[in-house]
């Protein structure tokens, strides 16, 4: 066995069903998910039912979380076409703003203009604005950043056109104001991946072309971070008539980078950044001391869904020989996971924000 050890992952993009469809994942279920795949601590998305977008459901989430979670958390808040000015207020018991530019899963989606304005008008500049954007929206999105001097932080790119607006972007505007995320989905899987996965891999944004995913590896200088964007649905939700969009990803992150590590295609420092230092500093996150992960870089093995700790109980990569394997997480001095099992119980996690 050979050990090492690197900095706890912080995701900042889950979707962990709690409240509203607990069915799925909730907060107990899911930061155990977390912790058996190295993360330490989750920015978990407004798009619940009811979505998160007012003092009174960012308080009552934080008071479930509280109770339930066994890594730390943090939120954010959804933007509606009526609460730019009261958002603000929130901006500082949140990890950012969350606007939905296209249709995804859940009610919020913004279709008025003026009140996409409003919201890049109002929201504090130190204060990440996060969206979901594809093709047009992205440049939409960079164009109103940019007017208003915004921080803007752009969700899952998944196109070569879009990764390469962003790279110049960042070179004729700013690489601190303007940044973006990368899943796993979309830089180990592709629409080739369909007809094997079925409507496993119905996904939003989704997967693109042997050319997109070559696209974003060859742009990860201009990738800021890696996030899971783990959005858990049951196996018959996904096999009905009407799958809904999204991948458990929260415990397959760190295997698959560590492949990445493993043949050369990613270095240990970039890992880091992408996982930890760059979450960290986007979004204005202390780690406290004596929380790290341990991993074995010797382990090969394949990635099986009944190891998984997500309620949802499957995974896109099932199958998958990856190499490198978690052996501890020590979080805030605590070993929180060891050898496939999680040594914390629900409520050791904290509020972020």
């Amino acid at each position: 066995m050979s050990l090492r050890q690197l900095p706890g992952l912080i995701d900042v993009h889950v979707h962990l069903r709690d409240p509203g469809a607990t069915h799925k994942e909730n907060f107990s279920t899911g930061t155990a998910a977390a912790l058996a795949g190295g993360v330490v601590a989750v920015l978990d998305m407004p798009n619940n039912t009811p979505p998160t977008v007012n003092e009174q459901r960012l308080s009552e989430k934080t008071q479930i979380a509280s109770q339930k979670a066994c890594c730390d958390f943090g939120f954010y808040l959804g933007a509606t076409e009526d609460n730019a000015g009261h958002g603000a207020i929130l901006s500082h018991g949140v990890a950012g703003l969350k606007i939905y530019m296209g249709q995804t899963y859940g009610p919020l989606k913004m279709a008025d203009l003026a009140a996409l304005i409003a919201h890049f008008r109002s929201w504090p500049a130190d204060r990440p604005i996060a969206v979901h954007a594809e093709g047009l929206a992205v440049a939409g999105a960079i164009t109103l950043a940019r007017l208003y001097d915004k921080q803007l932080h752009i969700c899952h790119v998944s196109r070569q056109v879009e990764i390469e607006l962003i790279r110049k972007a960042k070179e004729s505007w700013s690489a601190t104001r303007l940044t973006c995320e990368v899943t796993p989905h979309h830089l180990f899987l592709t629409q080739a991946d369909v007809a094997r996965l079925g409507t496993l891999a119905h996904v939003k944004p989704p997967l693109g072309t042997e050319e997109d995913r070559a696209a974003l590896w060859g742009n990860l200088d201009t990738v800021d971070v890696v996030a899971s964007d783990h959005a858990p649905h049951t196996l018959a939700e996904k096999e009905g008539p009407e799958p809904p969009p999204g991948v458990p990803g929260l415990e397959t992150t760190l295997p698959l980078l560590l492949t990445a590590v493993a043949e050369g295609r990613l270095s240990w420092e970039r890992l880091v950044k992408l996982t930890s230092e760059n979450p960290a500093r986007i979004f204005g996150l202390k780690q406290e001391g004596r929380t790290y992960i341990e991993v074995d870089l010797d382990a090969r093995y394949v990635l099986d869904s009944s190891s998984l700790k997500t309620k949802c109980g499957w995974t896109p990569f099932e199958g998958m020989t990856v190499r490198g394997r978690l052996v501890k997480v020590y979080l805030r001095g605590v070993m929180a996971y060891a050898d496939g099992r999680v040594l914390v119980r629900p409520g050791f996690g904290r509020a972020l924000f």
